[in-house]
């Protein structure tokens, strides 16, 4: 449904005069829409998760998200999808942080990045099925950018979505954890002497520990609004300038889908190495010169392995990012945390989206990408702080030490079994000598 959607708001757009804006500023209009609902109500959302059941909240927001589907899928006219994009803020700003927070609660803290890498790699496999699906659908219904074709194609998206909506009503607190999933903040906030950052390696695990959920989400919030600005446009991107099919356009975002859940895997099998925030920069760094190239445009055949690097890399580090904020965040609070991390995805991802279309306006892709380039380099900057601060995982630490004490373990079971045999030598030499 996600990356048909935009084509379908802006082809839809193109046909209605709604204030005189143009199709890509109507489609960043619609995303604001989604984004300002959800910052409104996510903070209560967050604080009722804390406060109340959160199986209950998520029954409760089975309703709104229903609501948004039918509004959608049945509007005739661009005040339709507002008013379904309004629904869907409010239904993502309470089933977000709540089923994060539950999340959260039902896996052992020190153990997260493994669980939260291979949750992001079914939810990526999900995503690149749906494309992949969308290939099929094309060909059947037909290969072209017709409203009517788009409606149906968005049509088995949205009776997937019902369906994923109605799981909802499945989750219980009582399934959740204990104290095993509690915070361990100042095990995580294991301050690294070695890596000199002025002030920062001065600070103790406490103040250390307090620091990291800030930097944390202030290098998302940044990323989130790069992101915001450029994400819905890439289809139209690859319509508007490199002709690219419906088709082809499903086949290059089902396969990024793909390599970002394989990534984000690979990127947990790393961080046991080198650390969780070494791993998140690296990867990061890397989605950031990839844009760069992108805004170039370059030849069709450099740009698609291009862009499937720019958006597993950039999405391979989410897991590692929110295993650090639930291992450090208490139990009771994490509702809070979570809406405010949502923000980066609900008030910034979408009303920077708006931006994103006017900086596009016609078709100035390069400017809009230059642009973003430059901000996802600022959201860098937090997470160079965070090196020092963040400590390895304690599944990074125990695997460490089965390391360092392998070889001396054997060394000493070596040293018993010499010890016992020459003790059994000794009783058998004494035992000869008495027979003799």
């Amino acid at each position: 449904m996600g990356s048909v959607l935009s084509l379908y708001i802006n082809i839809f757009a193109s046909g209605s005069d709604f204030f005189g804006l143009s199709e890509n500023e109507i489609l960043g209009i619609t995303s604001a829409a989604s984004g300002i609902t959800m910052t409104l109500f996510v903070f209560p959302a967050g604080y009722f998760a804390d406060k109340f059941r959160r199986d209950s909240i998520l029954r409760l927001s089975t309703f709104i998200g229903v609501a948004g589907l039918l509004f959608l899928i049945l509007g005739k006219s661009i005040v339709f999808i507002l008013v379904s994009m309004l629904l869907w803020g409010l239904f993502n700003a309470f089933v977000r942080p709540t089923l994060e927070s539950i999340f959260a609660d039902s896996v052992e803290s020190g153990y997260r990045s493994k669980i939260y890498s291979w949750a992001h790699l079914i939810r990526e496999v999900a995503m690149a099925i749906g494309p992949f699906l969308n290939i099929g659908l094309f060909a059947i219904i037909g290969n072209n950018y017709n409203l009517s074709v788009l409606r149906k194609v968005m049509g088995i998206g949205f009776a997937l979505s019902f369906v994923s909506i109605i799981l909802l009503f499945l989750f219980k607190d009582d399934r959740a954890l204990g104290k095993e999933s509690e915070a361990i903040a100042e095990e995580v906030a294991a301050v690294n002497q070695e890596i000199k950052l002025g002030r920062l390696t001065q600070l103790d695990s406490k103040k250390a520990a307090k620091l990291i959920p800030y930097l944390l989400i202030t290098g998302n919030v940044i990323i989130g609004i790069g992101a915001g600005m450029t994400i819905k446009y890439f289809p139209i991107f690859f319509k508007d300038i490199y002709l690219i099919s419906p088709i082809a356009i499903q086949g290059i975002m089902g396969g990024t889908s793909l390599a970002t859940g394989l990534l984000a895997v690979a990127s947990q099998k790393a961080s046991l190495k080198i650390g969780r925030v070494q791993t998140i920069f690296l990867a990061q760094y890397l989605a950031t010169a990839s844009l760069l190239v992108i805004a170039i445009y370059p030849p069709l055949g450099v740009l698609i392995p291009i862009f499937i690097i720019r958006g597993s890399f950039m999405n391979a580090a989410q897991p590692l990012s929110r295993s650090i904020l639930m291992d450090i965040i208490p139990k009771h609070n994490r509702g809070k945390w979570n809406s405010i991390e949502a923000i980066a995805w609900g008030l910034f991802w979408n009303v920077s989206a708006l931006v994103g279309g006017f900086l596009v306006g016609d078709n100035n892709y390069n400017l809009c990408f230059s642009i973003t380039t430059f901000i996802y380099i600022l959201g860098l900057v937090p997470i160079i702080l965070l090196i020092p601060l963040v400590g390895k995982e304690r599944e990074a630490l125990e695997r460490e030490r089965k390391v360092e004490n392998g070889p001396s373990l054997e060394l000493a079971e070596v040293e018993e079994n010499l010890t016992n045999t020459f003790e059994q030598s000794d009783v058998l030499i004494q035992e000869e000598k008495i027979e003799t």
